[in-house]
């Protein structure tokens, strides 16, 4: 009876000094709580911003001839639609916001102000337009189509790979990556303001970037537009926007349409 007191007795005593070994160990193997996007972030890119123009300057800074649809993989119908635009009747219609939907809102030369609203939604107010667009880590898209749709967001960025092994390099917070932007249930829209539609079947990927570089940052916007109903195939596009220091030249203004320029009309020459 005695040797069984014993046995129990160092029996309890090294369940007592396993435990928390085991424990620990438990720990050190368990994975980290998940961040919320915000505290997740792996770049920064809430502030002021303005587009740089340097490219596509005749579609960008003017309002294109009706029917300009160079660069843009429109079909037939897309084409016809672009063609037939009436900008006194989408003013008269009170359709002026029709260009400043999310398929094409980030083409047109505006500033950007970028913010949590949240700590998993990022909002980008622009000037023109005074279009509101809300970036939503997690959740699933709900309501109506509209303007500015559903728009999903997280964080990503490409594993690294170093010789033969296996691709390394985990996102971690602050260490550079990708914001991934999904977009879906938008209403009708041009992705140009001279009228040239995309319809409501569209969705939109876009890829923002940081670039840092001698004291000045700029965000790159890679877009890729898909609309199985005006386009023949995928609308691709890269834009960058400069990091202002402050609020001063944000300057909102409200939805309009800029009528294209009038062409000339043609002389009889038998009137020279």
């Amino acid at each position: 009876m005695q040797m069984t007191h014993s046995f129990v007795r160092v029996l309890a005593l090294t369940v007592c000094a396993v435990l928390p070994t085991l424990a620990a160990a438990q720990q050190r193997g368990a994975p980290p709580p998940a961040l919320a996007p915000r505290a997740a972030a792996l770049i920064d890119v809430t502030g002021y911003w303005v587009a740089i123009v340097d490219q596509d300057w005749r579609w960008r800074m003017i309002t294109a001839p009706v029917g300009d649809v160079a660069g843009i993989p429109v079909n037939a119908a897309g084409r016809k639609l672009a063609e037939a635009w009436d900008p006194a009747k989408d003013q008269a219609d009170g359709k002026q916001c029709k260009a400043y939907g999310a398929g094409g809102l980030m083409r047109i030369p505006t500033r950007l102000h970028i913010y949590w609203t949240d700590d998993a939604t990022l909002a980008i107010d622009t000037d023109a337009g005074q279009q509101q667009r809300l970036l939503h880590f997690g959740g699933t898209p709900q309501g109506e189509a509209s303007l500015q749709g559903y728009s999903a967001a997280n964080w990503y960025k490409e594993a690294q790979k170093a010789g033969f092994g296996p691709p390394t390099g985990l996102a971690q917070p602050g260490k550079g990556g990708t914001l991934k932007i999904t977009t879906s249930h938008l209403s009708a829209g041009y992705l140009r303001t001279n009228g040239v539609p995309y319809s409501e079947q569209t969705t939109m990927v876009e890829w923002l970037d940081r670039v840092d570089d001698e004291g000045l940052s700029y965000l790159v916007l890679t877009s890729v537009v898909k609309d199985p109903m005006y386009l023949s195939d995928s609308y691709v596009t890269s834009y960058e926007f400069k990091r202002e220091p402050d609020a001063a030249k944000w300057h909102p203004q409200p939805c309009r349409i800029i009528p294209p320029p009038v062409k000339p009309a043609k002389l009889d020459p038998g009137t020279l």
